[in-house]
């Protein structure tokens, strides 16, 4: 039992590893292509190679559990190329070097937001996620405002913050259905839907290239498959044996591997003051997925 829980936690770190490298293959994309256009790509490969995922993991599922998968998969889709194309749209115009740890940080503040949103539907929070909420706007704040005050607030900051906003919904659109829907089906299903509306766009507002996608071909590849066909087994597998409140912390450490891997691989440091502002948002994220125990009534 120990050693199928350790190991799957292995995997949810693994997972988590992965989602924070991944914001640098996102940066190097920018170089060479538009969001749209990377998106469009990378999430195609992402359904594809999810297919093997279905073939092995999935039990068949009937006409019903289908319809419903594919109507989940609709929205949960139309939630992710906004959410995806507005992170996306943050890296690439973001005028500071350490774009990809900065972009790791902002992103997190998902995990504050979904419980706020969730109150719109009815859920209920704890003065825990409030007090999450004023420590990540502090961290936001420290990171986003520079030593010239609010004029240094970058445009890029406010596609990030939107951005957490949209994956927030995305949490919420989930839960709605995980329960009812084939999940590796549903994942497949979103992913070629973003494809399709990320495509449209990049034909709509951007120059397509095919030097350009040529060129940015390893952030494709490790974007579309690594991050999502690998990295969401690596979940699947996980979180058999992890239970939910353990998985989200770990999750949350997608940020310091995205700051950590950017200054690694790129040499890209950010400064103390954003360091300071992305550990008091990181002390939020968890602050956020604490659930007070409850006494006896």
């Amino acid at each position: 039992m120990k050693t199928r829980r350790a190991r799957s936690t292995v995997f949810v770190l693994l997972a988590s590893i992965i989602w924070g490298m991944t914001f640098v293959p996102q940066k190097l994309a920018g170089l060479h292509m538009g969001a749209f256009t990377y998106n469009g790509v990378r999430f195609a490969l992402g359904s594809l190679s999810l297919l093997p995922v279905i073939y092995i993991f999935e039990k068949p599922a009937s006409r019903d559990q289908k319809r419903l998968t594919l109507k989940a998969g609709l929205l949960g889709g139309a939630v992710l190329f906004a959410a995806s194309n507005l992170q996306q749209l943050g890296i690439i115009l973001s005028k500071s070097p350490s774009s990809a740890g900065e972009a790791g940080f902002i992103t997190g503040l998902y995990t504050v937001f979904t419980p706020i949103l969730g109150l719109a539907f009815g859920r209920k929070t704890n003065t825990l996620t409030w007090i999450a909420a004023v420590l990540a706007f502090g961290g936001l704040s420290l990171i986003s405002i520079g030593s010239e005050g609010i004029s240094s607030i970058q445009v890029s900051d406010g596609y990030l913050v939107l951005g957490a906003v949209f994956w927030a919904l995305h949490i919420l659109v989930i839960d709605r259905f995980v329960q009812d829907v084939s999940p590796v089906r549903f994942t497949a299903v979103q992913f070629a839907v973003n494809a399709v509306l990320s495509t449209a766009a990049a034909f709509a507002f951007e120059q397509v290239s095919a030097r350009g996608i040529w060129d940015g071909a390893v952030p494709i590849l490790f974007g579309g498959i690594i991050a999502s066909g690998a990295a969401y087994t690596l979940q699947i597998l996980g979180q058999r044996g992890v239970e939910p409140s353990r998985a989200a912390i770990i999750f949350s450490l997608e940020a310091l591997f995205a700051a950590l891997s950017e200054a690694v691989l790129l040499g890209e440091i950010m400064t103390p003051r954003k360091y300071a502002g992305g550990a008091v948002i990181f002390i939020g994220i968890i602050l956020s997925q604490v659930k007070p125990k409850r006494g006896k009534a």
